[in-house]
Protein backbone atom coordinates (compact mmCIF):
# COMPACT_ATOMS: atom_id res chain seq x y z
CA UNK A 1 0.00 0.00 0.00
CA UNK A 2 1.07 3.60 -0.47
CA UNK A 3 -0.11 7.14 0.15
CA UNK A 4 -2.01 7.22 -3.16
CA UNK A 5 -4.03 4.15 -2.15
CA UNK A 6 -5.00 5.74 1.16
CA UNK A 7 -5.92 9.01 -0.55
CA UNK A 8 -8.11 7.08 -2.99
CA UNK A 9 -9.85 5.22 -0.15
CA UNK A 10 -10.51 8.47 1.72
CA UNK A 11 -11.90 10.11 -1.42
CA UNK A 12 -13.89 7.28 -2.99
CA UNK A 13 -14.77 5.10 0.01
CA UNK A 14 -18.14 5.58 1.69
CA UNK A 15 -18.41 7.61 4.87
CA UNK A 16 -20.49 6.02 7.65
CA UNK A 17 -23.45 8.21 6.64
CA UNK A 18 -23.10 7.25 2.98
CA UNK A 19 -22.88 3.55 3.82
CA UNK A 20 -25.99 3.89 5.97
CA UNK A 21 -27.82 5.26 2.93
CA UNK A 22 -26.70 2.24 0.89
CA UNK A 23 -27.93 -0.11 3.62
CA UNK A 24 -31.28 1.67 3.86
CA UNK A 25 -31.77 1.60 0.07
CA UNK A 26 -31.07 -2.13 -0.08
CA UNK A 27 -33.33 -2.80 2.90
CA UNK A 28 -36.09 -0.81 1.24
CA UNK A 29 -36.27 -3.11 -1.77
CA UNK A 30 -38.86 -5.88 -2.04
CA UNK A 31 -37.26 -9.36 -2.15
CA UNK A 32 -40.19 -10.59 -4.23
CA UNK A 33 -38.97 -8.39 -7.10
CA UNK A 34 -35.78 -10.46 -7.28
CA UNK A 35 -34.77 -14.10 -7.54
CA UNK A 36 -32.34 -16.48 -5.92
CA UNK A 37 -29.31 -15.11 -4.13
CA UNK A 38 -30.25 -11.49 -4.79
CA UNK A 39 -33.65 -11.92 -3.12
CA UNK A 40 -31.98 -13.62 -0.16
CA UNK A 41 -29.47 -10.81 0.20
CA UNK A 42 -32.18 -8.15 0.20
CA UNK A 43 -33.97 -10.04 2.96
CA UNK A 44 -30.72 -10.12 4.92
CA UNK A 45 -30.25 -6.37 4.40
CA UNK A 46 -33.64 -5.77 6.01
CA UNK A 47 -32.62 -7.77 9.06
CA UNK A 48 -29.23 -6.08 9.17
CA UNK A 49 -30.73 -2.60 9.16
CA UNK A 50 -32.67 -3.48 12.33
CA UNK A 51 -29.59 -5.06 13.91
CA UNK A 52 -27.47 -2.03 13.10
CA UNK A 53 -29.96 0.41 14.56
CA UNK A 54 -30.38 -1.64 17.75
CA UNK A 55 -26.64 -1.93 18.35
CA UNK A 56 -26.07 1.77 17.75
CA UNK A 57 -28.63 2.52 20.45
CA UNK A 58 -27.29 0.08 23.02
CA UNK A 59 -23.53 -0.51 22.60
CA UNK A 60 -20.74 1.55 24.11
CA UNK A 61 -17.07 0.59 24.43
CA UNK A 62 -15.81 -0.70 27.74
CA UNK A 63 -13.66 1.70 29.79
CA UNK A 64 -10.56 -0.29 28.78
CA UNK A 65 -11.34 -0.08 25.07
CA UNK A 66 -12.30 3.61 25.26
CA UNK A 67 -9.04 4.43 27.04
CA UNK A 68 -7.02 2.41 24.53
CA UNK A 69 -8.64 4.12 21.53
CA UNK A 70 -7.96 7.50 23.13
CA UNK A 71 -4.23 6.69 23.00
CA UNK A 72 -4.20 6.84 19.19
CA UNK A 73 -2.21 9.99 18.51
CA UNK A 74 -1.69 10.00 14.75
CA UNK A 75 -4.12 10.19 11.83
CA UNK A 76 -5.26 6.89 10.39
CA UNK A 77 -7.90 5.60 8.00
CA UNK A 78 -10.01 2.62 8.95
CA UNK A 79 -10.81 0.84 5.69
CA UNK A 80 -13.78 -1.46 6.27
CA UNK A 81 -14.76 -4.00 3.62
CA UNK A 82 -18.39 -5.02 3.87
CA UNK A 83 -21.76 -5.56 2.17
CA UNK A 84 -25.31 -4.71 3.32
CA UNK A 85 -26.28 -8.40 3.28
CA UNK A 86 -23.48 -9.47 5.64
CA UNK A 87 -24.84 -10.42 9.05
CA UNK A 88 -21.43 -10.30 10.75
CA UNK A 89 -21.02 -6.75 9.48
CA UNK A 90 -24.34 -5.71 10.98
CA UNK A 91 -23.31 -7.15 14.34
CA UNK A 92 -19.81 -5.64 14.40
CA UNK A 93 -19.60 -2.47 12.30
CA UNK A 94 -21.84 -0.27 14.48
CA UNK A 95 -19.42 -0.93 17.35
CA UNK A 96 -16.41 -0.06 15.18
CA UNK A 97 -18.12 3.14 14.02
CA UNK A 98 -18.86 4.23 17.59
CA UNK A 99 -15.30 3.43 18.62
CA UNK A 100 -13.78 5.35 15.70
CA UNK A 101 -16.01 8.35 16.37
CA UNK A 102 -14.48 8.64 19.85
CA UNK A 103 -11.14 9.74 18.37
CA UNK A 104 -11.04 12.54 15.75
CA UNK A 105 -7.80 11.19 14.31
CA UNK A 106 -9.65 8.15 12.91
CA UNK A 107 -11.37 8.42 9.53
CA UNK A 108 -13.70 5.55 8.59
CA UNK A 109 -14.33 4.58 4.98
CA UNK A 110 -16.45 1.66 3.82
CA UNK A 111 -15.75 -0.22 0.58
CA UNK A 112 -18.28 -2.66 -0.86
CA UNK A 113 -16.68 -6.04 -1.40
CA UNK A 114 -18.57 -7.01 -4.54
CA UNK A 115 -18.04 -3.66 -6.27
CA UNK A 116 -14.29 -3.58 -5.60
CA UNK A 117 -12.80 -7.09 -5.90
CA UNK A 118 -9.39 -5.56 -6.66
CA UNK A 119 -9.36 -4.06 -3.16
CA UNK A 120 -11.02 -7.01 -1.46
CA UNK A 121 -8.40 -9.38 -2.87
CA UNK A 122 -5.71 -7.53 -0.92
CA UNK A 123 -7.41 -8.60 2.31
CA UNK A 124 -8.31 -12.25 1.91
CA UNK A 125 -8.82 -14.57 4.86
CA UNK A 126 -7.58 -18.06 4.14
CA UNK A 127 -7.89 -17.26 0.45
CA UNK A 128 -11.55 -16.24 0.82
CA UNK A 129 -13.28 -12.87 0.47
CA UNK A 130 -14.60 -12.96 4.02
CA UNK A 131 -16.14 -9.82 5.48
CA UNK A 132 -16.15 -7.60 7.41
CA UNK A 133 -12.47 -6.71 7.37
CA UNK A 134 -11.02 -3.68 9.13
CA UNK A 135 -7.59 -2.53 7.95
CA UNK A 136 -6.13 0.53 9.68
CA UNK A 137 -3.85 2.51 7.38
CA UNK A 138 -1.40 5.30 8.09
CA UNK A 139 -1.33 8.22 5.66
CA UNK A 140 1.73 6.75 3.92
CA UNK A 141 -0.09 3.46 3.31
CA UNK A 142 1.48 1.46 6.12
CA UNK A 143 -0.95 -1.10 7.52
CA UNK A 144 -1.10 -0.49 11.26
CA UNK A 145 -3.34 -3.39 12.21
CA UNK A 146 -6.12 -5.59 10.86
CA UNK A 147 -9.23 -7.20 12.34
CA UNK A 148 -11.94 -9.51 10.99
CA UNK A 149 -13.99 -11.13 9.70
CA UNK A 150 -15.71 -12.02 13.02
CA UNK A 151 -14.79 -12.43 16.70
CA UNK A 152 -13.10 -15.72 17.54
CA UNK A 153 -16.05 -16.75 19.72
CA UNK A 154 -18.46 -16.25 16.84
CA UNK A 155 -16.16 -18.19 14.52
CA UNK A 156 -16.06 -21.09 17.00
CA UNK A 157 -19.87 -21.21 17.09
CA UNK A 158 -20.07 -21.14 13.29
CA UNK A 159 -17.39 -23.84 12.91
CA UNK A 160 -19.15 -26.08 15.44
CA UNK A 161 -22.44 -25.69 13.59
CA UNK A 162 -20.73 -26.55 10.31
CA UNK A 163 -19.12 -29.63 11.91
CA UNK A 164 -22.61 -30.76 12.94
CA UNK A 165 -23.59 -30.65 9.28
CA UNK A 166 -26.23 -27.98 9.85
CA UNK A 167 -27.61 -26.18 6.84
CA UNK A 168 -27.07 -22.45 6.29
CA UNK A 169 -30.22 -21.15 8.06
CA UNK A 170 -29.45 -23.20 11.18
CA UNK A 171 -25.81 -22.12 11.18
CA UNK A 172 -26.80 -18.47 10.91
CA UNK A 173 -29.36 -18.88 13.68
CA UNK A 174 -26.69 -20.17 16.05
CA UNK A 175 -24.27 -17.44 14.97
CA UNK A 176 -26.70 -14.61 15.63
CA UNK A 177 -27.80 -16.19 18.89
CA UNK A 178 -24.16 -15.90 19.96
CA UNK A 179 -24.06 -12.25 18.98
CA UNK A 180 -27.32 -11.54 20.79
CA UNK A 181 -26.06 -13.09 24.02
CA UNK A 182 -22.55 -11.65 23.73
CA UNK A 183 -23.70 -8.03 23.23
CA UNK A 184 -20.43 -6.95 21.68
CA UNK A 185 -18.16 -8.10 24.51
CA UNK A 186 -16.05 -10.40 22.33
CA UNK A 187 -15.45 -7.66 19.77
CA UNK A 188 -14.65 -5.21 22.57
CA UNK A 189 -12.01 -7.54 24.04
CA UNK A 190 -10.45 -8.28 20.65
CA UNK A 191 -10.25 -4.62 19.64
CA UNK A 192 -8.69 -3.77 22.99
CA UNK A 193 -6.03 -6.42 22.36
CA UNK A 194 -5.47 -5.39 18.74
CA UNK A 195 -5.14 -1.69 19.56
CA UNK A 196 -2.92 -2.37 22.56
CA UNK A 197 -0.57 -4.51 20.48
CA UNK A 198 -0.42 -1.81 17.80
CA UNK A 199 0.11 1.08 20.22
CA UNK A 200 2.66 -0.67 22.38
CA UNK A 201 4.61 -1.75 19.33
CA UNK A 202 4.47 1.62 17.55
CA UNK A 203 7.78 3.51 17.30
Amino acid sequence: MNADFVAMIRKEGLSPAAYQEVLERRAGLDPEDFEGLEAERISFAKLNLHRTERIRRTWRPSPDLAATAARIDRPQTWLILTEPWCGDSAQCLPCLEILAASNPLITVRFVLRDDHPEIMDRYLTGGKRSIPILAALADDGTELFRWGPRPAGAQAVFDAAAAEGLKKPAKLEKLHLFYGRDRGRALDAEMTAVLTAYLDGAP
